[in-house]
């Protein structure tokens, strides 16, 4: 159910950000996109930290901003994340906490306690903030803009500033909040690794404009504007760890439609999971193929053939029960094995990568 109504128009010399939104009320909705697209000017204007000069924003019915109104950042009952946590270094992680909470008319006890657990910050409560590592400050940070109790949690870029060490320490947290947070989340950026492994919405923006807009599973097998999480198109599976097999240190996980076999990385068994399969990684054939190396293959229905990026190439929409998958072949394998939609066809499936 869409909570979020969102309709921006805001002009600066050479950028122009001109949007038009509805946003899901529950779940991470990711605003992504290269650097300059406008991502974090769209969060900032639902912040109320820009003003747009033409504007509409209502949340849940309640308007924040029109013609006759506008609610300034502190009268939202919002949480907002920066790239940077900005703690006060004379202040405890827990005075860094209750004063963020001073400020807030919205804030609760509750919310302070339910974000020190969901954070995994409780240890740290007592310390200042310079004796801590970059992905514990980026956690206070987060449990600082919760704890406040907001109805919206904005995001930008939290884990920019953190190595790849820092970066995969804090993302268990980030899927807990995911899981466990029953507001809306909006959060900027450019990774395709947070995109798919967080978002369950997704606002692909360039120029200021809003190029496509719609849960992440459909919206990356979309063949007229194919958004290209790093360097291929692909989509993401939401799937369940249903059986292991030891012997070959693999897991076999099930989605509506089928189920592949995966590298077992210790998941327990009926965890919810996310596998991400692009594009280049699926071949095409008519026989399901058993002499051969590839350990996935699943029967599929064509539903849609495309223009690739370069003109020897297409992109082929592939349908696994109501499960959608893409192929890039070239187009002479295309013409080779007749494919036009509505054929039945075996994909082949020769990477997957099972990321959380």
């Amino acid at each position: 159910m869409n909570a979020i109504d969102a309709r921006f128009r805001l002009d600066w010399p050479g950028f122009t950000l001109d949007v038009d939104l509805a946003l899901p009320g529950r779940g991470v909705t990711a605003l992504f996109g290269h650097s300059g697209s406008g991502k974090t000017t769209l969060l900032r204007c639902i912040a109320g930290l820009e003003k747009a000069s033409r504007g509409r924003l209502s949340f849940k019915g309640n308007i924040w901003q029109d013609e006759q109104t506008w609610l300034p950042p502190h009268q939202r009952p919002i949480g907002y994340v920066f790239q940077e946590a900005s703690l006060f270094p004379h202040l405890t992680i827990l005075g860094n906490l209750q004063f963020g909470m001073k400020r807030s008319a919205t804030a609760q006890r509750v919310g302070l306690e339910q974000a020190i657990e969901l954070l995994g910050i409780g240890h740290l409560l007592a310390r200042k903030p310079d004796t801590l590592s970059g992905g514990e400050r980026q956690r206070v940070g987060i449990a600082r803009a919760l704890a406040v109790g907001p109805e919206i949690l904005l995001m930008d870029e939290p884990l920019a500033a953190l190595d790849l060490k820092r970066k995969q320490e804090i993302l268990p947290y980030l899927e807990r909040l995911h899981d466990e947070l029953a507001i809306p989340v909006i959060y900027v950026s450019h990774s395709p690794d947070e995109v798919a492994r967080l978002a369950d919405h997704i606002v692909a923006m360039e120029g200021g404009k809003v190029l496509a807009n719609g849960p992440l599973g459909d919206t990356l097998a979309r063949l007229d504007l194919p958004i290209r999480l790093g360097e291929d198109a692909g989509v993401v599976i939401e799937a369940t760890v249903a059986e292991r097999d030891p012997q070959w240190h693999l897991v076999r996980v099930d989605f509506p439609g089928g189920h592949l076999w995966v590298r077992d990385n210790d998941m327990p068994l009926d965890h919810r999971a996310r596998v991400r399969i692009l594009a280049r990684d699926v071949s095409l054939s008519h026989n399901k193929g058993e002499d051969t190396s590839i350990l996935n293959a699943l029967p599929a229905r064509v539903s849609e053939i495309a223009e690739d990026t370069h003109p020897a190439l297409a992109l082929v929409r592939l349908d696994v029960g109501n499960t959608p998958l893409i192929a890039r072949v070239t187009k002479r394998s295309a013409s080779q094995l007749g494919i036009r939609p509505g054929m039945e066809l075996w994909a082949h499936i020769k990477a997957v990568a099972l990321i959380g």
